[in-house]
């Protein structure tokens, strides 16, 4: 069956009652089959060929999709067999690679970066925030810091040193408890704003640290906040800033005056 070409769907009748197809027409004339019915009958006899040839063109294509569609999946099989190979192997190579370099491949905790300051006194500064006891704030300041970092001297937390009372007597006490004689110490009183700023915030951590009671720090909060927003902190005569600076000594002195 020879094969067709062009799409029957499309194909146009010819007119079978011209010229063209006298001959064809003249074929089919006799007693009972005049030139006009010759032309129905070729008319007839193409629009049979053609709707046969439109059935043999829907069959073929209906067999193209089919196939395409059998060869689309082929090769969709293949490229998933591919691909599943190549995953297979490279999940291999991962497993060697991690047998290989353990600690490459290691967890890791997902912490955060710390950010605040390390505050580190003298040990002096510390006994005294883990007695609660008073101290000066000249021990938080930038000043003090940098002194206790060139100090390498550390106590025995349970040494004892034996130092005189106000009323000639002796008493044994911790050694960290002692003052260093050699640290030029700046009452409170004399602190300039800045080195109260520097101190007054670090202060408020080591207590917090040593588990002061809140509403202790909470005090200390309050009333550091107070003096850092009263009306003479900023005022242009400088006589008045000190006057807060030595309230704030005398008050500080009074709360946590050791017994």
């Amino acid at each position: 069956m020879p094969i067709i070409a062009e799409d029957p769907n499309l194909a146009v009748p010819p007119d079978f009652e011209s010229e063209e197809y006298t001959l064809a027409r003249a074929q089919l004339i006799n007693e009972t089959t005049n030139d006009q019915q010759a032309a129905e009958i070729l008319d007839n006899l193409w629009h049979i060929q053609n709707n046969a040839d439109r059935c043999r063109w829907s069959a073929r294509i209906r067999e193209e999709a089919e196939e395409a569609e059998e060869e689309r999946r082929r090769i969709a099989e293949e490229e998933a067999q591919r691909q599943q190979t190549l995953l297979t192997e490279q999940e291999a190579a991962v497993l060697e690679e991690r047998k290989k370099n353990k600690s490459k491949y290691a967890p890791i905790r997902n912490t955060e970066v710390p950010s605040n300051p390390i505050i580190l006194p003298c040990q002096y500064a510390v006994w005294k925030m883990k007695s609660g006891d008073y101290c000066e704030l000249f021990y938080f300041t930038n000043s003090g810091l940098e002194e206790a970092s060139w100090n390498t001297f550390t106590a025995d937390e349970d040494a004892l040193i034996m130092l005189p009372t106000a009323d000639g007597m002796h008493k044994w006490i911790p050694a960290g408890a002692a003052r260093d004689p050699k640290v030029q110490i700046v009452k409170d009183e004399n602190l300039t704003w800045e080195q109260f700023n520097e101190a007054a915030p670090r202060m408020i951590v080591l207590m917090k640290e040593n588990d002061w009671p809140d509403d202790r720090v909470a005090m200390h909060v309050s009333f550091w906040s107070v003096l850092q927003n009263h009306r003479w902190r900023h005022d242009f005569d400088t006589h008045k800033q000190r006057v807060l600076l030595l309230y704030q000594a005398q008050q500080q002195f009074q709360q946590l005056e050791p017994s």
